[in-house]
């Protein structure tokens, strides 16, 4: 059980050796450099445009760094394992100064900005966002360096259901599939029987339907093997602690509601209103992540989750006092990793392939020597 225990949180693979096996031998990029970009701006073009015609989003600035007092940067866990930058400002000889945090995502930004930009069930915004994520182990699809599109769409009391994330998860698929047909227009070299294309239809499961399936495996062997399997999923209940005693994975306690209940198809008692959709990446065979998202927590589920996870404290931030309070919209929301996506749309062996950011030597010269071109 110690490996399904270590696997719960930090993400990437943790060992150059591993990645060394993993990454493909005989690789070849369908794209130049060039053509590379040009098909990531087409496919970004393209993403944002229908996100906002599909949710009715509209398209919002979005902070860099926030004040640490605010409480709204993103703890991405509830372990303590993935800490922000932090500094200060010390602004008019420190009379006026400011601690600081570089985000890590704008997952509650995006829901206090849903009461600043005046948006009412049905409306929404979706950001550019960028952020640093320092503690990750940089591989082939983690990055010290994050590009999402964050979007958060306020909602109903009556609409905080399963009903409702499936319907948001199948547009969002819906876009994802017409952006990997749009660049391949482009491009047609991308349509190619060595790396098939994305499957039309998207598969909603249970982590603990995979968990029966898979029992003895840790969570990203179980979530390997069932991507393999299905193509395309969405994975929802992350967070709940499972049937062998672990959650599919650590969520943080105050964004995505893990606590609520739901049923499963055959009627048993499950819980979550959040989840991830994975793909099968052909070109590295592994599973793939391109988004996490979740129906908000509202007053109750906050407490319930912070009160599991040992962090009712934070219930003295303003982001958190807002929500008990009823001061922000009830939401849905999520952040789709860009460079994430433009991996499989391009069919990518490697992240640095579409984002310019930092590498270590080691990684740099295991790229350079199965033929991958990492942008520096």
């Amino acid at each position: 059980m110690a490996d399904k225990k270590a696997d719960l949180a930090g993400p990437g693979i943790g060992d150059y050796a591993e990645l060394d096996k993993i990454l493909p031998q005989d690789y070849t990029s369908l794209l130049s450099p060039r053509q590379t970009q040009l098909a990531i701006y087409a496919a970004k073009d393209y993403i944002e445009e229908n996100l906002c015609r599909e949710l009715n989003l509209i398209r919002v600035t979005v902070p860099l760094i926030v004040d640490v007092q605010s409480g709204v940067n993103d703890m991405l866990d509830r372990d303590g394992s993935r800490t922000p930058i932090q500094f200060h400002i010390s602004n008019d000889y420190d009379k006026n100064p400011i601690d600081a945090q570089v985000v890590q995502a704008a997952t509650k930004w995006k829901r206090m900005a849903l009461k600043q930009f005046g948006m009412k069930p049905g409306e929404g915004l979706v950001t550019d966002m960028r952020a640093i994520r320092k503690d990750y182990f940089l591989d082939h699809d983690h990055s010290v360096y994050v590009d999402q599109w964050d979007w958060e769409l306020a909602i109903t009391e009556e609409q905080r259901n399963l009903r409702l994330l499936k319907e948001v998860v199948e547009k969002i698929w819906k876009v994802i599939k017409g952006a990997e047909i749009h660049v391949q227009k482009m491009f047609p070299q991308l349509k190619t029987d060595k790396y098939p294309d994305l499957p039309d239809e998207l598969t909603f499961i249970h982590a603990e339907e995979i968990l029966e399936r898979y029992h003895e495996l840790p969570r990203k062997q179980r979530e390997t093997e069932i991507a393999k399997e299905l193509g395309a999923m969405f994975i929802y209940g992350i967070g709940w602690v499972l049937m062998d005693g672990y959650p599919h994975e650590m969520r943080a306690a105050d964004y995505d509601d893990w606590v609520t209940e739901t049923k499963s198809e055959d009627g048993r008692i499950m819980h979550g209103l959040n989840g991830d959709i994975l793909v099968w990446n052909p070109v590295t065979k592994r599973r793939h992540e391109l988004t996490s998202m979740g129906i908000r927590v509202d007053a109750n589920s906050l407490k319930k989750q912070l009160e599991l996870s040992g962090q009712l404290d934070f219930l003295n931030f303003p982001y958190h006092k807002a929500i008990i309070d009823n001061q922000i919209p009830l939401s849905i929301g999520g952040g789709i990793g860009q460079s994430r996506t433009f991996m499989i749309l391009m069919k990518k062996a490697h992240i640095g392939e579409v984002s310019a950011t930092v590498w270590p030597k080691v990684l740099k010269d295991m790229c350079k020597k199965k033929n991958i071109h990492v942008i520096e």
